[in-house]
């Protein structure tokens, strides 16, 4: 590893983000609702993502697509809790997050060894955790979104989204450092509350929200490939996800998150040793 920083340091080129793997234990997730909801589908796929050097397993147990209703603690634990222990039982180091906003879900998994809170919400949902982040000494992610994800794309407005994302992905994080949190990662929300034109601004603009601290990009998949490139299904996505995040490599995005650890792979491999 070592190595490989001298060499992008000579050549003057940024580190490679650290890829975060999405595992939707689900139904109804907008692009793989089902794939894994089976327990022994959810694991063959985390040690999957394990061997081709994943840095993060973000699990989650509720569908945040547009549309999508809520559903109660207890059925979102039953979900994610037995993937949880059995990932942390198959490996003890790779990087674990949970993508809720609840706080008996969150509350368990780190007692079950997560390492990072994935709160889509950015805080609004639930403050407490940060105390629970503060309490275990884990990651947060803090994420904007517009309304919730049953009404979030029903028109999102803004006055100028760069702004009004940078203002809050600022203060909240602000928040997060007051509670003694360390490693905090900030996400634009692409797909949560915006239309096509603020996801571009936002993707376009990405670069100017370094300044706040340590970012993460979702973009994997998601809607807005579809209006620019018409390809309806989103597992047909993953070829112009995968050029988008080449085209940012320069961003110094810190964290991306994405479906096909795979191609992310093979895309760090050639970038660290090519020209």
């Amino acid at each position: 590893m070592e190595q490989i920083n001298q060499y992008l340091k000579k050549n003057n080129k940024t580190k490679f983000p650290k890829i975060m793997g999405v595992l939707n234990i689900t139904p109804d997730s907008f692009s793989d609702g089902g794939d894994f909801i089976d327990f022994n589908s959810a694991i063959d796929f985390a040690s999957e993502m394990i061997d081709y050097g994943v840095d993060i397993i973000d699990i989650g147990g509720e569908s945040t697509r547009p549309g999508a209703d809520t559903i109660d603690d207890k059925t979102e634990l039953q979900r994610v809790e037995p993937i949880v222990k059995e990932i942390r039982k198959l490996n003890d180091t790779v990087k674990i997050s949970i993508d809720s906003t609840k706080f008996k879900v969150v509350q368990r998994c780190l007692d079950l060894g997560i390492n990072i809170i994935n709160d889509i919400s950015g805080t609004q949902n639930d403050i407490r955790l940060l105390e629970l982040a503060k309490l275990y000494k884990s990651g947060y992610v803090i994420m904007h979104s517009k309304g919730t994800p049953k009404t979030m794309q029903l028109n999102p407005t803004y006055e100028n989204v760069v702004n009004e994302v940078y203002n809050f992905l600022e203060e909240k994080t602000n928040l997060a450092k007051s509670y003694n949190i360390n490693e905090i990662y900030i996400d634009v929300g692409i797909g949560f509350g915006k239309s096509l034109e603020h996801n571009l601004e936002l993707i376009n603009n990405i670069e100017k929200f370094n300044m706040i601290g340590e970012t993460l990009l979702g973009i994997s998949r998601k809607s807005f490939i579809n209006k620019l490139l018409n390809i309806g299904n989103p597992k047909d996505r993953d070829l112009p996800t995968l050029i988008i995040h080449t085209l940012l490599l320069n961003k110094n995005i810190d964290v991306i998150r994405v479906h096909n650890v795979k191609e992310y792979r093979t895309l760090k491999t050639l970038y660290e040793y090519i020209d």
